[in-house]
């Protein structure tokens, strides 16, 4: 697609060209520029009041701004012209979902796989806990493609990978597992430190998963949630490949880019199909980075679109008949409390673990490994681990790129290479501060203060503190 500016350009010289502006309106909801897309959205509808499309748009983005009551006025309106508008009804069924009022959204649903069977969406059926209609297969010589993530249309010359799924979380054809599954080298041995965390691990999470039969004696499942919580840059990620690397487990790292999608309902079903092939593949790991952008507080998610993709997570964790079993979901944030309380519950992350700036071992053996091929010259990595207490292993990366560009200033002067000397990391960390400091500041308030079930414990004995 054109980027936005492109289209723009193009629209100062046709500026009433009702394909134009829809082109670029799209392009500007990739963008997540919405108020440029109701910009010209409206234009349309004002040049053709009664544009299906625009109006649909219209509906589209402002749910997607959090506007969910206007959005949902506008297609009732719609519907009131026109009851024969199967997105519409399917896009206010989402509306209503997010806002709880789970009967009309079922009837609205319903009214929308009646009038077009091919807008079936499993995610959504489920949800509502309404059967799912089997979907039609296309006419001879066009196959199905996603068209605004309300359901498909059928299209000439595409193939199932256009539908705006990741082609890795496919189903049929190719092995899904073919792309995104990776079995991670790392282990625990791998990394410097952090014993007494590596140990909770081994506890949590390990020992489970390596030894299912045991477990299953007592009744209990193999496999669940664990958050991984603390201040950015401190290893979250690396211990998650590590666990994986420890039991020999299919590892899938997921960003919020695999998941979220600028179509109401896709995000939905990337998150699904993500679960699905996980249950594939197992034993599992899912490892959410950042997962407080997806398991927020729907609190303050009060009619976006958000809350549905929430309600979509906490059914694949809740999946029943055993489907998740051998699969290990990890989340990492640096902000627990922002998780919609409904993430704690028993069976989804109830198990947390606080991953505190490394301890003096860990950065000394972190401090070793980054001075690695660098031209560094009597290297005190004990001596430097001692004056960068609370410094997270970025904090120290931030260190040796301080040293060296002071190195690089000389060697520029002198027209050779200057070594980057132990006196030059001291000077520099002693200029630094460490980042974790702010996140210490605001995680101290809520383990104070916010902390009636003792889970940010861990934070206040790190901290020296005692709860008031």
């Amino acid at each position: 697609m054109a980027s936005p500016d492109a289209l723009k350009s193009a629209l100062a010289h046709s500026p009433d060209n009702i394909p134009l502006l829809l082109l670029y309106a799209e392009a500007c909801l990739a963008e997540w520029e919405t108020e440029d897309a109701l910009t010209s959205y409206a234009r349309v509808l004002k040049l053709e009041p009664n544009h299906a499309g625009a109006a649909l748009g219209q509906a589209r983005t402002l749910f997607m701004g959090g506007r969910a009551s206007e959005a949902g006025l506008r297609l009732e309106l719609m519907l009131a012209r026109d009851p024969s508008q199967a997105a519409a009804h399917l896009l206010l069924s989402r509306i209503l979902l997010s806002e709880d009022d789970r009967e009309a959204a079922r009837t609205h649903y319903d009214e929308a796989v009646t009038l077009d069977g091919t807008l079936a969406d499993a995610a959504l059926a489920s949800e509502l806990k309404t059967p799912l209609r089997p979907t039609p297969e296309p006419p001879p010589g066009l196959t199905r493609v996603a068209v605004g993530g309300d359901g498909n249309i059928f299209g000439q010359g595409h193939d199932e990978a256009d539908d705006g799924m990741p082609p890795a979380f496919m189903t049929g054809g190719e092995d899904p597992s073919a792309e995104g599954l990776e079995r991670p080298a790392q282990t625990f041995a791998d990394i410097g430190g952090m014993e007494v965390l590596k140990e909770e691990i081994r506890m949590k999470i390990i020992h489970p998963l390596k030894h299912p039969e045991l477990f299953r004696a007592y009744g209990k499942r193999t496999g669940g949630g664990v958050l991984l919580y603390g201040p950015p840059g401190c290893g979250k990620t690396l211990l998650s490949r590590a666990t994986a690397g420890e039991i020999g487990a299919n590892f899938f790292g997921i960003g919020l880019h695999d998941v979220l999608d600028m179509w109401m309902g896709n995000s939905e079903k990337q998150l699904h199909q993500l679960f699905e092939t996980a249950r594939r593949n197992t034993p599992s790991v899912l490892f959410f980075d950042e997962i407080d952008a997806l398991a927020a507080d729907r609190r303050d998610l009060r009619g976006s679109a958000g809350r549905t993709l929430i309600n979509q997570f906490l059914a694949e964790l809740d999946s029943g008949n055993d489907a998740n079993e051998g699969v290990l979901v990890l989340g990492a944030t640096n902000a627990p409390w922002h998780l919609d309380p409904a993430f704690r519950r028993p069976g989804r992350f109830d198990r947390t673990l606080f991953v505190p700036p490394p301890d003096e071992t860990a950065r000394a053996s972190i401090i070793e490994i980054i001075a690695k091929n660098k031209p560094v010259v009597e290297l005190d990595a004990r001596g430097l681990a001692k004056k960068t207490d609370r410094f997270s292993g970025a904090d120290l990366k931030a260190v040796f790129d301080a040293a060296t560009e002071e190195a690089l200033t000389m060697a520029m002067k002198e027209g050779r290479v200057v070594p980057i000397q132990n006196k030059m990391l001291q000077a520099a960390a002693k200029r630094l501060q460490p980042t974790t400091g702010p996140w210490f500041e605001s995680a101290r308030n809520y383990a104070l203060y916010a902390n009636q079930s003792g889970q940010y414990d861990e934070i206040l004995t790190f901290l020296g503190l005692k709860k008031k």
